[in-house]
């Protein structure tokens, strides 16, 4: 009774064989779990994590089994590499870069005069160049204060420092979990018969999140040890070690703005900048040089995770174009949003700004800005619970082929982001971006849904104190069936808020910062940056941002093998299609 979880590579010259490894395996010790002792065995140069038994139980062991005793079957799960290079004549490595040659292979359409289509395929090389030399990198968060800002803060610091803490289920080490970077993997092949995998974060050089330099605003002057134990969100264990490193952890003054958020927020609002919009911008451009220089960093990353806003209203001479809104920032006008300053700042310091809220913060005039100095800009909105599993299951019902006719997501929470938004005009904000969530979903399926036709989407947030940061969240999917039918899904999803969302920060954060290093050309043109508004980091929001004339894509799978697929062609590798064609003929 034997399980092997492979770990990275290794060689071992004893193991070179399943029955070398099924004899070592029979002479082991009896397994107990949870408790057993865990060996490691290499077996084709694999090395492996494996919990052993001295033999196979039989049958009548396996029924009747001591208290406390529990077997599993034999079974070897797929080999985890720690690092690779790929072998190919399209691929470079130097010491500063992996210069890549890729055939990006599609389609064009076209269209007769009768109204006939033809499908084309299409080939494009691509020349993909990344920068190797990871920078020493600072995360900043407007909202730095809040149950979010203290999570990411406290997180990192216990991985940093190795700390773990009792809880009444035992002892609990850090980790990464919920970290798209961090904590997946990706198939890279096969060997002799095993699917052979890699970490996210092993396909091109990231930033390790324990190492970052965090800092922030927040209209709150609470130190971060405070703020956490206001916060109610880590165990106290947890609480008690990271609060020292915390305690001296004041953020940056923020900028309030009562008519852009609920009035419930005013008792926090004692640590804010004064003076007109356009004073305001230029201290957070200072902000932004003074913490860059302090820590000695390279890059900087510059994420709002503060509260949600009400829409700013979109006015012809005041934010449609950028000089519109510059003109209007001097003039210190009022329907400039404070995330708008401060996606400003960030666009005319180069430094990447993710907007983690609703609220449409890249009004046209900030899109143009960031265009035209090609800073990057992305958003908008967590993805991290009901709406990551919305995308998920509405794009396996209508790709399955049934129709989803309601939708009704309604959902509790008693942390300060549900507080504020208990205000209507916020709420509006939250709820717009989690409705558009199944369009293009919808759309892509005219055999069950007629043009402009939409499953009714209802979208409900209460506030209830007692729950906490452990969010409720219920939803009931109806849809039709094979002649006539219905058939109704209902899903109860006990969301810990802050702990999910804490990962998708830090991954916006590292993949920002590594998009900046990746370069690409075609057709001889020179080597430029990815467009300033960053789709690849569609898999973490709620409503994606992207630029004029660019489908919107929602469906998480879809989002997951876009931005791995482009990390795949940065070193050479194709598209993982899952034919797996060589066990196939």
């Amino acid at each position: 009774v034997s399980h092997f979880t492979c770990l990275r590579a290794g060689s071992d010259p004893h193991l070179n064989s399943r029955a070398s490894v099924a004899r070592l395996w029979r002479a082991q010790p009896r397994l107990r779990l949870p408790a057993a002792p865990v060996r490691r065995l290499t077996w084709l140069g694999l090395e492996r994590r494996a919990k052993h038994s001295r033999s196979p139980p039989s049958a009548a062991a396996r029924t009747s089994s001591s208290p406390g005793t529990h077997h599993v079957t034999l079974s070897t799960t797929m080999v985890l590499l720690d690092s690779f290079t790929v072998d190919s004549p399209n691929v470079k490595y130097t010491d500063e870069t992996i210069t890549s040659s890729y055939e990006y292979l599609s389609t064009s359409l076209k269209k007769d005069d009768k109204g006939s289509f033809t499908v084309m395929p299409t080939s494009t090389t691509y020349e993909f160049r990344t920068k190797r030399k990871v920078p020493k990198m600072g995360i900043m968060l407007v909202g730095w204060g809040g149950n979010n800002g203290t999570t990411v803060t406290a997180g990192v610091l216990a991985n940093k420092h190795g700390i773990t803490w009792r809880t009444k289920d035992g002892v609990k080490k850090p980790n990464f979990w919920g970290s798209l970077t961090q904590a997946s993997t990706c198939r890279v092949g096969n060997f002799e018969g095993e699917e052979v995998f890699v970490p996210f974060n092993r396909l091109l050089p990231m930033v390790n999140p324990a190492e970052v330099v965090l800092g922030g605003w927040d209209i709150s002057d609470m130190n971060l040890a405070d703020a956490m134990d206001r916060a109610q969100v880590l165990d106290y264990d947890l609480q008690r070690q990271v609060a020292p490193y915390m305690k001296e952890m004041v953020p940056l003054p923020g900028i309030y703005d009562p008519d852009f958020i609920a009035a419930n927020q005013e008792s926090r609002a004692t640590n804010s900048i004064q003076g007109t919009k356009a004073e305001q911008v230029a201290q957070l451009r200072k902000d932004l040089q003074e913490f860059k220089a302090k820590n000695s960093l390279d890059q900087v990353v510059v994420l709002w995770t503060a509260n949600t806003e009400r829409y700013s209203d979109l006015i012809t001479g005041l934010n449609d174009t950028e000089q519109n809104l510059r003109a209007a920032l001097e003039r210190d006008e009022p329907e400039i949003s404070p995330s708008t300053l401060f996606a400003l700042a960030c666009i005319d310091e180069k430094v990447p700004f993710i907007n983690g809220s609703p609220q449409n913060t890249f009004v046209p005039g900030v899109i143009e800005a960031a265009v035209r100095l090609n800073s990057l800009i992305g958003g908008d909105d967590f993805k991290s619970g009901q709406t990551k599993m919305k995308s998920v299951l509405v794009d396996f019902l209508v790709g399955a082929g049934l129709k989803p006719t309601s939708i009704v997501s309604y959902n509790h929470l008693g942390n300060n982001d549900g507080y504020n938004l208990q205000a209507p005009q916020t709420f509006r904000s939250k709820e717009i971006s989690k409705s558009n969530v199944v369009d293009d979903m919808v759309a892509s399926n005219e055999i069950l849904y007629e043009p402009g036709e939409h499953p009714d989407h209802v979208v409900v947030i209460k506030y209830v104190k007692n729950v906490g940061d452990s969010k409720r969240a219920m939803d009931e999917y109806t849809s039709d069936l094979f002649m006539g039918g219905k058939n109704t899904i209902v899903m109860h999803n006990t969301c810990e808020d802050s702990l999910l969302a804490a990962p998708l920060i830090l991954d916006l954060c590292l993949l920002a910062e590594l998009i900046t290093r990746i370069e690409l050309r075609k057709d001889g043109e020179a080597f430029h940056g990815f467009h300033p508004i960053a789709v690849l980091l569609s898999y973490m929001t709620k409503a994606p941002l992207v630029p004029p004339n660019t489908p919107v894509v929602n469906a998480l799978p879809k989002q997951r093998a876009m931005l791995e697929n482009i990390m795949r062609a940065c070193v050479g590798l194709p598209p993982d299609s899952s034919m797996m064609l060589e066990f196939k003929s």
